[in-house]
Order: C-alpha cells, then sequence, then structure tokens
C-alpha cells in the first residue's frame, strides 16, 4: 500500500515505535527492502536523495522524481504493508519541486544550515506549498556535521528545545528531525557515542510530533571486517550503537534514517562474491550476495526499532 508517511509516523508516534527510513539509488534496493519488510510485516519509507533523483533522471530531476514514484508504487501496490516515499535532506526547491509534482509521500526541507529565522520562513512557505498537494513535509533544526551526499557540515550544532517549539507551531510542519549529536557517514564519532538524550526528551514534549534521527547508521562491525577482508578500506568506520538508537526511540524518535548502513553491507557481498567468482560478470547474479546482506541489515533494523508487526 502506498500512504502518506505522515499516517506511518503518526501511529508510530502513539504507539512509541520508530520507523526505518532506507535510503534507494536503484531498483536492487528497493527489492531487497520491501521483501525484508514484508517478511517482518512492518511500514516501511523508502528515501531518495537529490543526488539520487538526479541519478536516476540521468540528468532530468523530473524524470527520475517520477521514476522512483512510478518503481515504489508498483511495489507497494502489490503488497499488503504501508510503503512511504519521501525525499531526504530537500536543499533545493526544483528537487522538491520535483518530488511534489511526482507524488511522493513526503518532502524533507532542510534548511538548517540558515540561521533559525530565515529556516523558520523557508520551511513555512515549503509546508504550504506542499500541504496544498496533500504532502507532508519534514525539516531539520540544529546541525549534523559529517558528510553524506549533499550534505556536508564541519561540526554539530545541537537543537535548542525552545526554539524547536516556536518553529514546529509557526511553520506547520509535520515531523522535525533534531540534532542531538549523531553525524553524517561512516564515520560518526573518534570515541563513544555522545547523543543528548535530555534536550531529545524536552523536544518530544515541547513540540508532541513525530520526530526524525538522522546520521543513524550502526555501521555493523560484521560487514565492515568483511568488506575489509575484501580489500575495503573503512578504517576507523563507528556508527550509533542500536542500545543509543533504542533510547532515542523511547524518548520520541519515530523515523530513524538508514543508508550507511545499506551500502556497507551490499558492498560487503559484492567484493566477497566477485573475489571468490572472478569470472561472473552477470550483475544480476554478483549483486545477489550483497542484495541478502541488505536485506538482513532490513530485516535487523525493523526488528530493534519495533516496527515488525506494526503493518
Amino acid at each position: 500500500m502506498y500512504v502518506s508517511t505522515k499516517e506511518i509516523l503518526n501511529k508510530a508516534s502513539k504507539e512509541f515505535y520508530a520507523v526505518p527510513a532506507f535510503n534507494i539509488n536503484n531498483l536492487e534496493f528497493l527489492m531487497k527492502i520491501i521483501e525484508g519488510a514484508v517478511e517482518k510485516n512492518a511500514p516501511v519509507i523508502i528515501e531518495t536523495s537529490e543526488g539520487a533523483i538526479k541519478y536516476a533522471g540521468n540528468g532530468d530531476i523530473y524524470r527520475g522524481a517520477r521514476l522512483f514514484v512510478k518503481m515504489v508504487r508498483e511495489f507497494a501496490e502489490t503488497v499488503n504493508i504501508p510503503i512511504a516515499l519521501h525525499l531526504d535532506h530537500g536543499k533545493h526547491m526544483e528537487f522538491i519541486a520535483a518530488a511534489i509534482r511526482a507524488g511522493y509521500s513526503s518532502v524533507m526541507i532542510d534548511a538548517s544550515h540558515e540561521p533559525f529565522k530565515e529556516n523558520l520562513k523557508i520551511t513555512k512557505e515549503v509546508v504550504k506549498w506542499a500541504h496544498a498537494s496533500g504532502i507532508s513535509v519534514e525539516a531539520e533544526l540544529g546541525q549534523l556535521a559529517g558528510i553524506e551526499d549533499n550534505v556536508s557540515a564541519e561540526k554539530n550544532v545541537l537543537i535548542d528545545p525552545e526554539e524547536a517549539k516556536i518553529f514546529v507551531e509557526e511553520t506547520g510542519v509535520d515531523f522535525l528531525a533534531p540534532a542531538i549529536g549523531t553525524s553524517h557517514g561512516a564515520f560518526k564519532f573518534k570515541g563513544e557515542a555522545k547523543l543528548d538524550f535530555e534536550r531529545l526528551k524536552r523536544v518530544k514534549e515541547l513540540t508532541g510530533i513525530p520526530l526524525v534521527l538522522h546520521g543513524a547508521s550502526s555501521v555493523p562491525e560484521k560487514y565492515v571486517k568483511l568488506a575489509e577482508e575484501f580489500e575495503a578500506n573503512l578504517g576507523g568506520a563507528k556508527g550509533v550503537p542500536a542500545e543509543e538508537i533504542k533510547k532515542c526511540v523511547k524518548l520520541g524518535i519515530n523515523k530513524v534514517n538508514t543508508d550507511t548502513d545499506l551500502r556497507i553491507a551490499f558492498v560487503a557481498g559484492l567484493r566477497k562474491h566477485l573475489k571468490e567468482n572472478p569470472k561472473e560478470f552477470d550483475p544480476r547474479k554478483y549483486f545477489k550476495e550483497g542484495m541478502n546482506f541488505v536485506k538482513e541489515v532490513v530485516m535487523d533494523r525493523l526488528e530493534f526499532l519495533g516496527a515488525a508487526g506494526k503493518a
């Protein structure tokens, strides 16, 4: 079932669990994410970045957005779980317009790099625009350090809970991504993860809407080790431990973005298969092991976030 992201997340917020949002760039990732969600009888959110849209459309962002909607709808309408399609980190209005016109379930306006008042102003306009088409909106307050696709920042700027209350009330945004100490990419922390749980708790109390955790890949050690066994260079990769994410869910996180974990799992399987099968040149075959690892990651996330069985 192709549904509104707001529908999925409002239910998660009321029942105190989180739904993973998985980034895709191609058909193979989409298939395995949905397979895993169906097996776990769980709702799931598919995400595309601006870069993914441009890639899929071979430079034409409107074609790329339409292609993703058609792919996701085709799968969603043949399975009995709720599936939504979300634009992740929309920083440019033309990409947000392309997603809205194509029929995405929701869009993110990421103006977190702007001063508070400008972020509020921009977000308010996007909310007005998207809501007119029945599309829900995510925004971000504070900034996450790290690099991922078109997102880049040198340091974390944590959210101010009082500003979050004003922001939500004035913009009418449907869900909010608060910066509480996570980072984008595979190299999140030099030491132990340090998330500001009290800040998160306060934001939930003051806003009352579904909250989103960005930069939340766990970077599973077994896939990092496997990839490195087959000559990948991922030394120092470190994510957010599953137990820390579970704490965030208990305090009000309802959507957890995941991209890096899928990429590392896939590249581990791909490198392994190509090394062990040097004569293989059929992508349907040499993708298979990596895609099975992607499915494992998907099913694990659905379980520990509490989304399994919630379809």
